[in-house]
């Protein structure tokens, strides 16, 4: 039931790692540092628990959320994440939990780069061009926003109540899974 829920933590981060890369681990690194008796990471992960490390984490939280609300830049700022939420999902994935110990760090980090991976393709490619197009880009500043919120609750549910987060993970494929459907059938349809 440990792993599983390890596992349930880890799919949490690297998602939210996929809408705001820092959030995540800061989120991990804050409260390994302040309650390791919550979460202990195992080496090397537990450097992001590192005061200069949270302090550069915080630092980089700040940048990325003032270049997401700027509607030029924060397409920018999506093409430079394409590399960087994909590896700090990995490297949540793999830090949460004790996920280490118990799954191959090399199946952990894919993991985690695939789930992070695919979020932020679907918030770069399709949710945030859809909104900046609805919205002349007046969107773009409560879209981050929401994204931003969501980054730091999904990150705080995973490591604090990974079972909620397990039903709300395959509640979230269930719906991507009927969405996708439905819209191959709409296709095809026409």
């Amino acid at each position: 039931m440990e792993l599983l829920l390890g596992v349930f933590s880890a799919f949490g981060l690297s998602a939210s790692a996929g809408l705001n890369a820092y959030i995540p681990l800061l989120v991990v690194g804050t409260i390994a540092h302040y309650f390791p008796n919550t979460l202990n990471l195992a080496q090397p992960f537990d450097l992001l628990a590192n005061p200069w490390i949270l302090i550069l984490l915080g630092v980089l939280v700040i940048i990325e959320m003032i270049a997401d609300k700027v509607p030029a830049v924060n397409h920018i700022n999506d093409i430079i994440q394409t590399f960087i939420r994909p590896a700090a999902g990995a490297v949540a994935f793999a830090a949460s939990a004790n996920v280490v110990t118990d799954i191959n760090p090399v199946l952990a980090l894919a993991c985690g780069l695939l789930v992070a991976g695919s979020v932020h393709t679907v918030k770069a490619a399709a949710v945030r061009p859809a909104v900046t197009a609805a919205t002349a880009g007046a969107g773009t500043t409560p879209a981050s926003i929401v994204e931003d919120i969501i980054a730091f609750t999904t990150s705080i549910l995973a490591i604090m109540l990974p079972i909620i987060m397990g039903v709300i993970l395959i509640v979230g494929i269930s719906l991507l899974i009927w969405w996708w459907w439905r819209r191959t059938n709409k296709v095809q349809a026409t």
